[in-house]
């Protein structure tokens, strides 16, 4: 027999989900099976797997260890990545993502920041591999692997779920940092709808709404111009895949680095002159809202991620390069 006492990171979910964590190899017949059968019981009593659990509630598996340990198996992918860490409290981590680094997994095989930050958590002595059978860290946003800049992270159930709120309902404002081709002015607020073309893997812009397209708003701001380029600050209002890419490049301002949706022949003099390899994107700035009770400390608080090395080598050559 073992009993799983719940704490605040598995608090306020159902049940079942948290057998299905914890037995995460067993099939679902078989865990509906051993609570019918009172082989798993909440609170000494007989459960049926939709109850919502508190904090102190006690789980027993009447069952033997060698069964548990069959269907409950914890895999840990651990990294040698140091991580731009900033901002950290005891719910929510912020890091300042690399280019080139995965936000999450697309293969089995790969390395992602989720992986970079749990081996951190792990080695600051912060998680046990026992507690990642009950819950697991993650990320609450996601950036394209050759975009750099703030990615927020939950460390419990509380801040992955209320930051992940704050994203969802925009409640959060998001800026970013870009360098676009051609001469921008003024601030402008622009709107439109984004779809996918799957037959060229990228998403496109239309000003009517079209089937399967989503309503789109970004806000931008020139912060300096010389000309031939524009740095731009980027209120981010809505936040589709690519938005700000395909935005920016459907009113001929693509990003300067950017091959999927920018300039080729112009990306090229830039990889040519500086080694650029990606867009020069980067989440630069987090602004929150009030908030109340457990994460009160970030009420109203800003946060920024400095910009890339490359990206700022490139910035100060060309602001004052009118030729």
């Amino acid at each position: 027999m073992q009993e799983i006492i719940v704490s605040t990171n598995e608090a306020g979910q159902r049940f079942d989900k948290l057998l299905a964590k914890y037995l995460n190899e067993a099939p679902k017949s078989f865990i509906y099976k051993m609570l019918r059968k009172k082989n798993i019981v909440l609170n000494g009593k007989k459960a049926t797997g939709n109850e919502k659990l508190e904090v102190g509630d006690s789980v027993k598996l009447f069952l033997s260890d060698e069964t548990i340990e069959k269907f409950s198996k914890v895999t840990v992918q651990k990294t040698k990545q140091k991580l731009d860490v900033i901002y950290e409290d005891e719910n929510i981590l912020l890091i300042n993502k690399p280019v080139g680094m995965l936000s999450q997994k697309a293969e089995a095989k790969d390395e992602s920041l989720v992986e970079y930050i749990i081996t951190y958590l792990l080695e600051s002595g912060q998680l046990t591999e026992e507690e990642l059978r009950k819950f697991k860290p993650s990320i609450c946003n996601r950036l394209d692997r050759n975009t750099s800049g703030l990615v927020v992270a939950g460390k419990s159930l509380l801040g992955l779920q209320k930051m992940g709120e704050l994203f969802k309902e925009r409640s959060m404002k998001k800026y970013y940092r870009c360098l676009v081709v051609g001469e921008v002015k003024e601030k402008q607020y622009i709107k439109g709808f984004l779809y996918k073309d799957e037959t060229i893997n990228k998403v496109m812009i239309s000003q009517e709404e079209v089937i399967d397209s989503l309503p789109i708003e970004t806000e931008y701001e020139p912060l300096w111009t010389n000309g031939k380029c524009t740095l731009l600050e980027v209120h981010l209002i809505t936040g589709r895949t690519h938005q700000i890419r395909a935005h920016l490049a459907s009113i001929f301002h693509p990003i300067v680095g950017d091959y999927k949706y920018g300039n080729r022949k112009i990306n090229d003099v830039y990889k040519q002159k500086y080694k650029l390899e990606s867009q020069l994107l980067h989440a630069y700035r987090l602004e929150l809202p009030e908030l109340n009770g457990e994460l009160e400390n970030i009420s109203l608080k800003q946060f920024t991620a400095p910009l890339p090395k490359l990206f700022e080598r490139i910035l100060n050559e060309e602001k004052n390069n009118k030729g």
